[in-house]
């Protein structure tokens, strides 16, 4: 059983803020004693909370999550998409990172996203298209870690899938709205005019062809297509997905897009492998904070930014919402995308300086910069270690994103941020599954104006660049802490890092931390979230944008649809408890027992 519970410190923070109003209807953390699991949908979080308590690994329970979520939240990930992992093995206290990135096809070429005029492609264009399709990771992935940490029988992990998707399950508002938002951008409803949900059978399942509009909230939706898919992956393993009709159908979507054709093929899928990763971790106040490395940006921005944060700490304000606070997360906030959109790409094809970013002094040198003002544009700095000469890529993308957080009852820690990158990737759908448009996450250009290569250009066979920043924290013994990670594009990393913030620095507890507004500079202007009522603690928006802008911010306030699951671990009575939090910017729920 698990029960409501709220931490006393974290409450009298947030009583004392001063631009922060009292709201009682949001959300609450949820605590449990012995494994807990946060999911962005209630059914997806019942499918793992079962898991656990038959007595499954997080990984056993991370299976049958993201089966399920593939059905229920597909504008977010799936099968036909690509993930990155964090685990913590408590048997060997050893963390282990699992690259699962959708990888380029052999055939892409330096010139892929643009026209035969040679200017690039619009963006909507390339990204509704079969050149933005990766070769998926995600059935590899689940099959890799059963074989390594899974404890359940493989094929009992997609009952609870295939059950809901034969038996069927209520749309809800948000994936309903999210139809509706893409098909009102097509210029007609007749099929020659359709870039969103111009796939016949993604337009059926998800559309009302009648008039066009998206089937309502509520409308019980069935799926006896991916039913059979994950039939076959449960009695075939990923091969019966990377080999055979499934892996034909694929390629053959792929390169019969009905808008602009791609270039995989099976061979491509047969080749796919998961690649195991060096976690990148630092020191944080007295903890350990560990994340994914390359092709992620996620690993190193986060911890970039809390180690400049630790080199400054004159310049954190009394809380969370003080304006000296949100300054400083800001700037470092500046400083970390600056090396990002330099640095970052996949470390097969490019050499990435990772102990030089996460240098002590470096940070230091980094964070000198920082004063009572905003610095503006900053620009990348020189980190001491080798890395090849490259060009920024500033491309900033939204995402379709899921994370998922667990921990079982044997002390095993997951977290997993799972994609198919645009809302409903592509658009197109393949037994039952969409597929994904990672591939608009290189950079369209492959060198700047000079020549210089951009370390983020397409290239064949690679993985493009992400902000996905599944993030674990240990204490001083090596013990998890905290497990907390978000979708929500290149706004992933300043979620991340203010979830860790929140907790660590300020005392609030997981729902706490999630309900605060966010706020955070990606290296252009600052944004301040707009409150949602219900969602969201209240608090003077406008008051916080002009103490920023009296210190030379360019404040926007906007919308921030984070979707935050986050676990911590604490001391109850001297037991140890999970205590969850789920975001109610999105669908999110907390199960344990």
């Amino acid at each position: 059983m698990f029960r409501l519970f709220l931490l006393p410190l974290g409450l009298l923070l947030l009583a004392n803020l001063p631009s922060a109003r009292a709201n009682s209807a949001l959300p609450a953390a949820v605590t449990s004693e012995r494994a807990m699991v946060v999911t962005a949908h209630p059914l997806a979080t019942e499918a793992g909370t079962k898991i656990v308590q038959f007595g499954g690994t997080a990984i056993d329970a991370m299976i049958a999550v993201q089966a399920v979520l593939g059905l229920v939240e597909p504008q977010s990930s799936g099968i036909g998409g690509g993930a990155f992992i964090v685990y913590y093995n408590a048997a060997t206290g050893q963390l282990t990172t699992i690259d699962a990135r959708e990888q380029a096809p052999a055939a892409a070429g330096k010139n892929r996203f643009f026209g035969e005029d040679g200017t690039p492609l619009d963006f909507v264009n390339a990204w509704q298209s079969g050149l933005a399709v990766g070769v998926p990771g995600i059935p590899k992935l689940m099959e890799y870690m059963h074989q390594r940490f899974g404890k359940l029988p493989w094929q009992r992990l997609f009952v609870p899938a295939i059950i809901l998707a034969q038996s069927g399950f209520p749309l809800t508002e948000r994936t309903s709205s999210q139809v509706a938002s893409l098909l009102s951008r097509n210029p007609s409803c007749a099929d020659k005019d359709r870039v969103f949900f111009r796939d016949p059978d993604a337009f059926d399942y998800f559309a009302v062809k009648q008039d066009c509009t998206a089937k309502p909230a509520g409308t019980l939706m069935r799926n006896q297509a991916y039913a059979e898919t994950l039939g076959d992956l449960a009695r075939f393993g990923a091969s019966g997905f990377y080999q055979g009709p499934v892996a034909e159908e694929i390629a053959a979507a792929v390169q019969g897009d009905a808008n602009l054709p791609g270039d995989m093929t099976v061979d491509d899928l047969l080749n796919y492998r998961v690649v195991e990763r060096e976690p990148v971790c630092i020191d944080y106040r007295t903890y350990q904070v560990c994340g994914m490395g390359p092709p992620s940006s996620g690993g190193l921005a986060v911890g970039q930014m809390l180690g400049m944060m630790q080199k400054r700490p004159e310049l954190i304000g009394a809380g969370p919402l003080d304006v000296k606070t949100v300054h400083l997360f800001t700037q470092v906030g500046r400083l970390a995308f600056a090396d990002r959109n330099r640095y970052l790409a996949d470390s097969d094809f490019i050499t990435v300086p990772v102990k030089g970013l996460l240098d002590e002094a470096y940070f230091a040198e980094r964070a000198v910069r920082i004063t009572a003002t905003d610095m503006g544009t900053a620009l990348p700095g020189d980190p001491p270690s080798r890395f090849d000469s490259s060009a920024p890529d500033r491309t900033v993308k939204e995402s379709g994103t899921s994370h998922i957080s667990i921990i079982d009852r044997y002390g095993n820690a997951l977290a997993m941020t799972t994609s198919i990158e645009g809302a409903f990737g592509n658009g197109v759908m393949v037994r039952g599954f969409l597929l994904n448009n990672q591939l608009t996450d290189f950079s369209f250009a492959y060198e700047d104006a000079d020549g210089l290569p951009i370390a983020n250009r397409v290239e064949p066979n690679k993985r493009p660049r992400s902000s996905m920043s599944p993030t674990i924290v240990l204490d001083a013994a090596g013990k998890v802490v905290l497990v907390t990670g978000s979708p929500g594009g290149s706004r992933i990393i300043g979620y991340t890092a203010q979830s860790i913030m929140n907790i660590l620095d300020f005392g609030l507890d997981p729902q706490q931390a999630i309900n605060l507004p966010h706020y955070m500079n990606r290296n252009g202007r600052t944004e301040l979230e707009q409150p949602i009522p219900g969602t969201t603690l209240d608090y003077d928006v406008d008051a916080l944008a002009k103490a920023l802008a009296d210190k030379g911010h360019d404040v926007g306030i906007v919308e921030q649809a984070s979707g935050l699951s986050i676990i911590h671990v604490i001391k109850l009575n001297g037991k140890r408890r999970y205590l969850g939090g789920a975001d109610a910017r999105r669908d999110g729920s907390v199960g344990g027992r």
